[in-house]
């Protein structure tokens, strides 16, 4: 039905009331989901920049000063295994000293002294040396003294790492460079460590510049944040990147300028706006801190470090670079996860930090674009609502799904354009969210009065009946119809015992742990339970919707159910065992009979029920009684066998029903398909087909004794039906009976 004529019906005010209700609710709950799960949320936006950046990442371009010197897998074959000797990489810094480079960053911690080598040992175990020999000894008998020489007064920079661990190093280690600030000192609103791991001090001393190599990545270990700068118990020291521009333009200190939301320097929600080193002025984010947008990896802003130490290495491309050395060789978990590769050499991304500050390209996430997002969002569910009611939904949706991609070419050409960081994913779930709901209220007043007919009559009849119902009301007269079905009773043996041992809350509680799984059972197998007497249950299949295999289900229901009561009375046992008292087995017996019927509702115009009536009804309760009489607990009629051949079925005898003139032959149920199957029941069948026949040839003493034979064959649930016969055949044999007499069964009582 077209949601325009709901949206006439709308109109009513106090539909509109609950309309409006719902919608506002709903806008509400997805605030507060976005308030209450903002990692999630964060996690989304994410996934949406990350992609931004994989489809578009920052054009590297050759001319940028920046170069890697990379200590990879090629340079440790070639030099020896890491951590190299510091005569190495003293001899690297010289190298690139000479190569005229505007500043070496070392992504590379020298927290620890020198390992001397075997030339250092055997120079200093030596007892005889010239002057120029001992001069030369002393000169390598200590690497860092000799990395400490080879860096002192030149732009070098020295890795230094932060921690959460208090040490004695947070004492010691003083930034080379000073700091001045335009508004109030940032250190509250930087992030805050209070331990380091920095270069022994004869290296320390010697650096021009020391620069933190921490990345601090989100949650998912990516790195898209890097801290400029850090505040590490009060003193603020700045990163690698940062150090390495401000030791390669020959400043002094950084500016730092702070404001608040509104431009001024009031104090108040203070953020970081702006880092100045020498002539470069890097826009931060509000923690100091710089969103990266990373550039595909190029060779070209690479050389390997056994290049730079091969004797007479023309480097003179390196003139006036910044350069950054650091490993990438595998092993030496110097990696970092990035949007564009979850391995990026951490070299790489300091470089590449470098480059983007130099470059002025900047990806920023503005203050205000939440904000922006939320009245976004706010306007679009708004629309949404106001329409939905008076045109139809699948136009309502087009227009949402239309808003939606133009929020997704918005947010990507503010990115590609501005490097403005804007989700279109949130704004878009929440309208789609408040969308969902006002669908969900409409289609709710379109089945009101569905609704009304499941609550008046969901009471009465079974959920099918009502299903049926409530799409076709024109079937609420009396009466019936004439179709075949097949018929169960259920009843549990000697209940009136039974209940004599339990009071009324207990039995209460019995038959309700009896009667659901029962009634269960029948539901899932296309049945209707038309009516509980007590202990009892009735049902039938076939109606009211139509099920061509009935006569099966039925009997599966019936093979269900004796599993299920075997489950029931070893739950019951266990029960009384603990509480201390006897425990009494339930049985129950089945009675199936399949025929034609007269179906439908059955009452008065005040109060009916859908039931089944008819002669075959009676049949099925009568066999249902039978069942104590032959010693098993399931009897059916021979129509009922016929609709379920596949089960495996044993003739009991010919029986005459009260007030009946005719025999019918009754059957009980051993089992299921697969034991039909099988090769004992084929076995027990012949032999029962033996027992009948010697019985109806009056050969009683044979036919016992087979009966006998049967009874150790059989299963358990059949086993009654042979213990039957022998005292039947018995007593027959111990009679002289008429010619007139025929081998069937009265059954003169229910």
């Amino acid at each position: 039905m077209p949601f325009r004529v709901i949206g006439t019906h709308l109109r009513n005010w106090r539909k509109w009331r609950s309309y409006v209700l719902v919608v506002v609710l709903a806008y509400a709950l997805t605030l507060a989901f976005g308030t209450l799960l903002g990692p999630f949320r964060t996690n989304l936006e994410n996934l949406v920049f990350d992609q931004y950046q994989r489809w578009k990442p920052r054009p590297y371009n050759f001319d940028q000063p920046v170069r890697i010197v990379d200590i990879d897998d090629e340079s440790i074959d070639r030099i020896g295994r890491w951590p190299w000797p510091r005569e190495t990489m003293a001899s690297l810094a010289e190298a690139l000293a000479k190569a005229n480079v505007a500043a070496v960053g070392f992504d590379v911690l020298f927290s620890e002294k020198d390992q001397p080598s075997e030339d250092q040992k055997a120079c200093a175990q030596a007892t005889v040396h010239s002057a120029d020999q001992a001069e030369r000894c002393e000169e390598r008998a200590d690497g860092d003294v000799a990395f400490a020489h080879s860096i002192s007064g030149r732009p070098v920079v020295l890795g230094t790492f932060f921690t959460t661990t208090p040490n004695a190093a947070k004492t010691k280690l003083v930034p080379k460079g000073g700091f001045s600030f335009v508004g109030e000192t940032p250190n509250s609103l930087l992030t805050h460590l209070n331990g380091a791991l920095a270069p022994i001090p004869v290296l320390a001393d010697a650096a021009s510049g020391l620069g933190s190599l921490n990345w601090l990545p989100d949650a998912d270990r990516v790195v898209r944040n890097v801290p400029l700068l850090l505040d590490i118990n009060g003193q603020i020291q700045p990163s690698l990147a940062m150090e390495t521009l401000r030791v390669a333009q020959g400043a002094s200190g950084y500016v730092v300028k702070s404001t608040d939301a509104y431009g001024g320097s009031s104090g108040k929600s203070m953020t970081v706006e702006a880092i100045k080193v020498g002539d470069v002025v890097v826009p931060t984010q509000g923690g100091g801190d710089l969103r990266v947008w990373f550039a595909k990896t190029d060779a070209r802003r690479t050389i390997p470090a056994w290049k730079a130490l091969e004797s007479g290495a023309d480097l003179s491309d390196l003139a006036g670079k910044l350069v950054f050395v650091g490993a990438s060789a595998t092993g030496l978990s110097d990696v970092v996860a990035t949007p564009l590769d979850p391995s990026t050499p951490g070299v790489e991304a300091h470089a590449q930090l470098v480059e983007q500050i130099l470059s002025g390209v900047t990806l920023e996430r503005p203050d205000w674009a939440r904000g922006a997002e939320l009245i976004t969002s706010a306007a679009l569910s708004l629309a949404l609502a106001a329409i939905l009611p008076f045109i139809p939904i699948y136009w309502t949706a087009l227009l949402g799904c239309a808003a939606a991609a133009a929020m997704g070419y918005g947010s990507w050409n503010a990115f590609t354009a501005h490097g403005v960081l804007f989700d279109p994913v949130i704004p878009s779930l929440s309208s789609g969210f408040v969308f969902l709901a006002g669908v969900g209220h409409l289609y709710g007043q379109k089945r009101q009065q569905v609704h009304e007919i499941r609550s008046a009559f969901g009471r009465y009849v079974s959920p099918a009946v009502v299903a049926r119902l409530a799409e076709h009301p024109e079937h609420l007269q009396l009466g019936g119809q004439q179709r075949d079905l097949t018929l169960m009773f259920c009843d549990i043996r000697s209940f009136t015992t039974l209940s004599e041992g339990f009071t009324a809350v207990e039995l209460s509680t019995f038959l309700n742990e009896y009667l659901s799984p029962m009634t269960d059972i029948i539901l899932k197998e296309l049945g209707t339970v038309d009516k509980y007497m007590g202990d009892a249950i009735m049902a039938f299949w076939n109606a009211p919707l139509d099920d061509p295999a009935h006569g099966v289900h039925a009997v599966r229901s019936a093979l269900q159910m004796r599993e299920t009561l075997v489950k029931l009375n070893a739950g019951w046992k266990e029960r009384a065992e603990k509480a201390g008292r006897a425990a009494h087995m339930v049985k129950f017996g089945i009675g199936l009979n399949t025929g034609e019927c007269s179906v439908g509702n059955m009452g008065s115009i005040q109060r009916f029920d859908y039931s089944a009536l008819g002669d075959e009804v009676n049949i099925a309760s009568r066999l249902e009684g039978s069942s104590k009489q032959f010693g098993v607990d399931i009897v059916a009629s021979a129509a009922t066998r016929d609709e379920a051949p596949e089960f495996a079925w044993l003739e009991i005898d010919h029986v005459r029903l009260k007030n009946k003139t005719r025999t019918v032959a009754v059957y009980t149920l051993a089992g299921g398909e697969a034991y039909a199957g099988s090769e004992e029941f084929q076995h027990l069948s012949a032999l029962h087909e033996d027992i009948l026949k010697a019985y109806r040839a009056r050969r009683f003493a044979a036919a016992k004794q087979m009966a006998s034979d049967a009874a150790h064959l059989a299963p358990a649930n059949i086993r009654g039906l042979y213990h039957y016969y022998q005292k039947r055949f018995e007593e027959l044999g111990g009679h002289e009976l008429p010619e007139t007499w025929a081998p069937m069964i009265a059954l003169d009582e229910k």
